[in-house]
């Protein structure tokens, strides 16, 4: 059921274990999806794949194998008791996954899994326009595009 503050153009279905929203841009051509990790196997899988640190959090980004669905994106999120207490660990969720919605979308690849993990302080203390910054650069580098800086 999609909320009634949902922005135009969005829909949520769900999934065995999952939860997707579809969006489509402004001219109605549809994004990628994406579906929110949930399953802790999803979540080591990508711990053991390629990884971009940045000052505010650690993207963890790999390719999803044959047997796996390999179409839309899918991204979980996550931070440790080290970023605080409960409120400040949903804080910092909460902007980590406005960031990858405004981002992956454009950036990501389909068939891939994204893992953004908080940093104590830093992620939810770093102005907004800086986090966005760091996640283009996290996706380049991950997928050995761009020159390395941000910009």
């Amino acid at each position: 059921m999609t909320p009634p503050d949902a922005p135009e153009g969005m829909a949520i279905a769900g999934t065995e274990g999952q939860r997707s929203a579809v969006l489509s841009c402004s001219n109605g051509t549809p994004r990628p999806s994406l579906t929110t990790l949930t399953k802790r196997a999803d979540f080591l899988r990508a711990a053991r794949a390629r990884r971009q640190g940045t000052g505010s959090f650690l993207l963890q980004a790999r390719k999803r194998d044959a047997d796996d669905p390999a179409t839309g994106i899918r991204v979980g999120y996550t931070c440790s008791k080290k970023v605080g207490n409960a409120v400040k660990r949903n804080h910092a969720k909460r902007r980590l996954r406005e960031i990858a919605r405004m981002v992956l979308p454009e950036l990501g690849h389909d068939g891939w899994d994204y893992v953004l993990i908080g940093k104590a302080g830093d992620t939810s203390a770093r102005p907004f326009e800086l986090l966005l910054k760091d996640l283009r650069y996290a996706m380049r580098k991950v997928h050995g595009e761009g020159s390395g800086k941000p910009s």
